[in-house]
């Protein structure tokens, strides 16, 4: 069967969000109000800032206010990998904070358990499952990078589990599978949007006071603390925590540290009895494939497979709009590799198709600032492993509003920023000649270019 004939009914929507139990928008902030802490942003970065504030002073005065609706954006339309690394994996992380990767990797441990209890404390029904992840190798030199990276681990503390060609194909069955590492406990699958949604309304009955459709348009100090406008009216806060993201920030000093990079994804049909007996998947684990361009899939809650990734695609001049959420051209490559790997499944069928920028930055994993003597906290730059880590970047910007020093404060991560990128046009050469020079390599058995090794060298490197 053709691929793309796969896609013919495929909704142009999120599927996470295409869901009938959907919860209703608040209004909108008309008028003026005060706050302790304002939040900007009703995305995980947002809700935890503001969860976590109500738990440590259940007096706080906490507003949190969303230009859309909470969850709607990146948190509501990722694959629901909720990862314990704070560092976009083990590799990224000893190659720029190698004195503390025990400490970010403990950090991170706790972390994630930290939203397991969250989610249970505040009853939020989110189809969590704390499977794990296991990272595939689809080419021999694959192999050798798992080895490498179960060594780091093991010097760590940390245990990976090595599965050779059938141990790998013995969890999940595909014909392109060569091994794999099985991270069991650092990864959770999760239902993304209805997460958001839960935390939504934890953070409403810990008192917060949330307004929907409503734009920061201004950040400015006023007296001692801080005012920001909206299009209805103006909030005036002690503090201000921006989880903004891939947005521009409100802090213009610091927008030139990210880029928009536009990450897409189809969602199957639910598959049969006798489709999922074809592929085995008894574990429910997370998979991805280990190249540059990378692919990641897992299985829903109604055993649909979400399957992502490969294409990362930048615009020229970083904008983020509507019209780029969807890439035909894109979905028609998804479809085709879907098929390869799981050539059994043909005949299946994929019901929602759809895209949404993700923030990155040099450092390909968050960083933190403060503004305007303090009274500004903001994180940014997860580059799509936010779904557990912005529960840490919330802890951080608290932190540094408060104004003591935290083990969080004092790691290095946290106290430097990454590169800003080049202005354009350099920025969209770069990135373009980085992702073609990633592609190669893929082709070729993982060799970096000239381009690749210059990046590496200078701290900018990055396999995937």
């Amino acid at each position: 069967m053709d691929p793309v004939r796969s896609l013919q009914d495929a909704k142009p929507t999120p599927f996470w969000l295409d869901d009938p139990g959907r919860p209703q928008a608040l209004s909108a902030l008309v008028g003026d109000v005060k706050c302790d802490l304002l939040v900007v942003g009703g995305g995980y970065s947002g809700l935890w800032t503001a969860l976590i504030a109500k738990e440590r002073d259940p007096g706080l005065d906490v507003v949190l206010i969303e230009g859309q609706e909470v969850g709607w954006a990146a948190s509501g339309r990722n694959g629901g990998f909720c990862a314990a690394s704070l560092t976009h994996g083990l590799g990224n992380g000893q190659q720029r904070w190698p004195d503390e990767l025990a400490r970010l990797e403990r950090l991170g441990e706790r972390n994630l358990q930290e939203m397991e209890d969250s989610v249970k404390r505040y009853a939020i029904d989110c189809d969590w499952e704390r499977t794990g992840e296991i990272d595939v190798a689809t080419e021999p030199y694959q192999l050798d990078d798992l080895h490498e990276v179960a060594e780091l681990a093991a010097g760590l503390g940390s245990e990976l589990t090595f599965l050779d060609r059938d141990a790998m194909r013995a969890e999940v069955d595909s014909p392109t599978y060569l091994g794999g590492l099985w991270d069991k406990e650092g990864v959770a699958m999760v239902n993304p949007a209805k997460l958001a949604w839960g935390l939504k309304r934890a953070c409403a009955e810990q008192g917060v006071r949330i307004f929907e459709h409503t734009r920061a348009t201004d950040l400015a100090e006023h007296g001692h603390g801080m005012a920001v406008r909206t299009p209805y009216g103006r909030i005036f806060a002690g503090k201000v925590a921006l989880g903004t993201n891939v947005f521009p920030s409100l802090v213009k000093r610091t927008r030139a540290h990210t880029v928009p990079v536009y990450d897409y994804a189809l969602m199957t049909e639910p598959l049969s009895a006798e489709q999922l007996a074809s592929i085995g998947w008894q574990g429910r684990q997370g998979l991805g494939d280990s190249a540059n361009q990378f692919h990641y899939y897992r299985l829903s809650a109604d055993n649909r497979i979400l399957w992502g990734g490969y294409d990362a695609v930048y615009h020229y001049g970083g904008r983020v709009r509507a019209e780029y959420d969807h890439r035909p051209r894109t979905y028609r490559t998804l479809a085709t590799h879907f098929f390869q790997t799981f050539p059994q499944l043909e005949g299946l069928r994929f019901t929602h198709s759809w895209g949404g920028a993700i923030d990155t930055c040099t450092r390909f994993s968050a960083f933190f600032d403060t503004a305007y003597r303090g009274k500004v906290a903001l994180a940014a730059g997860y580059t799509g492993l936010g779904v557990g880590a912005t529960r840490f970047g919330a802890e951080v910007m608290l932190d540094l509003l408060a104004g003591g020093r935290t083990e969080r404060t004092a790691l290095e991560m946290v106290r430097r920023k990454p590169l800003p990128f080049p202005p354009e046009p350099v920025r969209w050469i770069g990135i373009e000649l980085t992702k073609r020079s990633l592609d190669l390599a893929d082709r070729s058995a993982g060799r970096r270019n000239l381009w690749l090794r210059t990046l590496d060298r200078f701290g900018l490197g990055f396999d995937s």
